[in-house]
């Protein structure tokens, strides 16, 4: 029989416990740990989501990795043309965890209207490209069409609907220089299908979607030309390695960067929220451990004689230690329970209703507070706290070993 379990049930099960002096002081203790985890949950949920929807919405416009000629063009341009007829094209048969590869290219032009004009970056895709990311960022309409033959349907940002006053339907009129700045530049006219918003107005404010043959006839390319690949992976956390195996597969003439090497100061920015989620659960441990050692050491003090006549009866330290510690346990456990079910709740509200916006969503490239979440971190986050918290408690209850039975037991 495991009589220190036995014991710590009669005491956590008793009238007298419920209505001691300790019972406000355990209530606050159970009430740290419940406030610790949901703080937790919130601090990696919002980390987490904020740090994937950042990710995605740059993902979206150049993918996981982008293969290019080795050029001395910074731009966003494509300039010198890439021939389609390439061994990891349209698959990476010699890299595993490559998903997708997209042929793409771009070209500087500027929308002309009545009363104003806006420079844009006209972004040619054609039947391969992932409309996976741009779904969720549609706002108006729907997706272009360029399984067949050309068109102008284009797809364009919020940002530059609201400010060339655009809506589903209008069709504009877009300038494309020539080699020569003393030419006449091209005149295309395009016609909006289509309304987005990622949210990320540094590429919001420039990148139109259109057909990739308009780019291949604006640059007089062949159609077996274009401007560069994107690679899309499964596991995001792979990249770094994922863009050196790609670097390692393409030619010598041919350049392969990941989107962290491209969008460096993006990403230096969004992990920065790992440190204040590590700095919050370190705050939110040590707050319940602080609060779980107050009330174990009030709970010892309160049953001194039960330790002084369980010693004189032949009970080792350890074993009174243990009872203790099976009474903290079930603190610990009832603090988790009741955190999680209102942290969780919380967090399930936000991600389907959305109800929590950001103040500055500029700030922050989204207007609505996403909420990540997984298993695997939920567990991960309670049974390290679970573990923490309880080995902490090993410390206070030492004390136990400093009781006299002769001096308990006459304690009052």
């Amino acid at each position: 029989m495991n009589y220190e379990l036995f014991l710590a049930k009669r005491i956590i099960g008793s009238k007298a416990y419920k209505s001691s002096v300790s019972a406000p002081i355990i209530k606050i203790g159970i009430a740290a740990i419940a406030i610790g985890i949901i703080v937790m949950l919130i601090a990696i949920a919002t980390g987490i989501g904020l740090q994937q929807k950042i990710r995605d919405k740059v993902v979206a416009f150049n993918g996981d990795i982008t293969i290019t000629n080795y050029d001395t063009n910074v731009s966003d341009e494509s300039e010198k043309p890439i021939s389609i007829h390439q061994e990891f094209y349209p698959k990476f048969k010699n890299i595993e965890g490559i998903k997708h590869v997209q042929a793409v290219a771009t070209k500087f032009g500027v929308v002309r209207t009545e009363t104003d004009f806006e420079g844009i970056v006209l972004k040619g895709v054609g039947d391969d490209y992932n409309w996976t990311y741009f779904k969720e960022f549609l706002v108006d309409g729907r997706l272009p069409d360029y399984s067949k033959d050309m068109n102008s349907e284009v797809l364009i940002s919020q940002y530059l609907a609201n400010r060339l006053h655009f809506k589903v339907g209008d069709s504009f009129q877009t300038l494309f220089g020539k080699e020569s700045a003393n030419e006449i530049p091209f005149q295309r006219a395009f016609k909006v299908v289509g309304i987005y918003n990622s949210g990320f107005q540094e590429l919001d404010e420039k990148f139109v979607i259109g057909d990739l043959r308009h780019v291949q006839r604006l640059n007089k390319w062949n159609e077996d030309q274009i401007g560069n690949f994107e690679v899309f992976i499964d596991d995001f956390s792979q990249i770094q390695y994922k863009g050196v195996e790609v670097y390692q597969a393409t030619p010598s003439n041919l350049n392969a960067e990941t989107v962290e090497q491209k969008y460096a100061s993006v990403f230096e920015w969004i992990k920065i929220f790992d440190n204040n989620t590590y700095g919050i659960i370190g705050i939110m441990i040590i707050v319940a451990a602080i609060n779980m050692i107050t009330a174990l050491l009030v709970l010892i003090l309160e049953r001194t004689q039960m330790i002084g006549i369980l010693k004189a009866l032949g009970s080792n330290n350890w074993s009174i230690r243990k009872v203790f510690l099976y009474n903290a346990t079930y603190l610990i456990g009832l603090g988790l329970f009741w955190g999680n079910l209102i942290g969780l709740s919380m967090l399930f509200i936000q991600k389907y209703t959305g109800i929590i916006k950001f103040p500055n969503p500029e700030e922050y490239h989204m207007s609505t507070i996403p909420a990540y979440i997984s298993l695997d971190y939920i567990l991960l986050l309670n049974i390290g706290t679970f573990v923490v918290c309880l080995i902490i408690l090993l410390i206070p209850s030492i004390i136990i070993t400093k009781i006299s039975p002769v001096k308990a037991i006459r304690f009052e």
